[in-house]
């Protein structure tokens, strides 16, 4: 299947990212920086068509426009008055890891009863981003009418792996094709010794296939029957912001031209290391036989034991 008519649904954020920042200037200090960017981001924020609640405010004016600009169609996007668009502020590391201010807004006001059924319907794919935003029934609810519709479905997690979260967002869990969460959130969640152990512990609760993230380490991938880790590639990390991101973006586009899942995570891995080398979350101009290409060339590192 090569014609992929997706849609992200869910949180939508407007990043303000600033490198490097080494510390925060201690009272009325100042300090100059190389740069500051501002970038559309959110876990559903960059793919065909985005689907969620931003504020009806100048922010969401330049997150429209941000999306509008890389070739997204948001006219599924619903503006919200009285509640502001989400937005995070970034301080990028030298090292590219960052620590995040943000602002939930109106990614919280959005549910069920928003979901744009039709698209879906005609959709191939349905990425729900962030479900924890309106927890596990409802996104279980558009999951389970997607698929009802022969949709591939797919998630990942935006906040932080807190033991809570995987009560929260289980009725949605059977209803994923794929999980796409990184490998902190997962032993966060489900509170195991490792992350094999933990991925398993997802797949026990009705996901089809986790490929978990594991930063320089690559992804493990999951499933019912086997266990597998697929390197990242070799690069010199700038920013980590999106990174994710664009894993998922890369995975499911290798699915839907019928990669295996160890290709798909590979395509995935090159994604964000594309992504990685630059300063925010839509850094880099490039397609598929583009990212092909940067994988054909690049080393990757070794692969760790699972």
């Amino acid at each position: 299947m090569t014609d992929m008519r997706a849609i992200a649904l869910g949180v939508h954020v407007l990043d303000v990212l600033v490198r490097p920042v080494e510390a925060i200037p201690e009272g009325q200090g100042g300090a100059l920086v190389d740069e500051i960017r501002m970038t559309a981001a959110g876990s559903a924020g960059g793919t065909v068509r985005s689907a969620g609640a931003i504020g009806r405010d100048p922010l969401g004016d330049m997150l429209c426009s941000l999306l509008e600009r890389n070739g997204v169609d948001t006219a599924l996007l619903l503006r919200r008055d009285g509640v502001q668009t989400s937005a995070s502020v970034l301080p990028i590391r030298p090292d590219g890891s960052r620590p995040a201010f943000h602002v939930v807004g109106a990614n919280g006001a959005y549910g069920v009863d928003d979901a744009p059924w039709t698209a879906i319907a005609a959709s191939t794919h349905l990425h729900v981003g962030g479900p924890e935003f309106m927890g596990g029934e409802a996104a279980g609810q558009i999951l389970e009418r997607a698929r009802e519709h022969g949709v591939v479905t797919s998630a990942d997690i935006l906040a932080p792996g807190d033991m809570g979260l995987l009560e929260w967002i289980a009725p949605a869990l059977p209803q994923l094709d794929y999980l796409l969460p990184n490998d902190e959130q997962v032993l966060g969640f489900t509170g195991a010794s490792d992350l094999v152990a933990g991925c398993r512990a997802l797949i026990e609760r009705g996901v089809g296939c986790v490929a978990a993230t594991c930063g320089a380490e690559g992804v493990l991938v999951v499933d019912a029957e086997s266990v597998e880790r697929v390197p990242a590639f070799v690069i010199d990390v700038v920013d980590t912001t999106g990174c994710g991101d664009a894993f998922s973006a890369g995975f499911l586009r290798g699915l839907s031209v019928g990669r295996d899942r160890r290709a798909a995570a590979e395509l995935g891995c090159a994604t964000a290391a594309l992504v990685a080398q630059g300063l925010g979350t839509d850094h880099g101009d490039y397609d598929l036989a583009a990212v092909e290409a940067f994988a054909d060339r690049t080393p990757t590192a070794a692969v760790q034991s699972t």
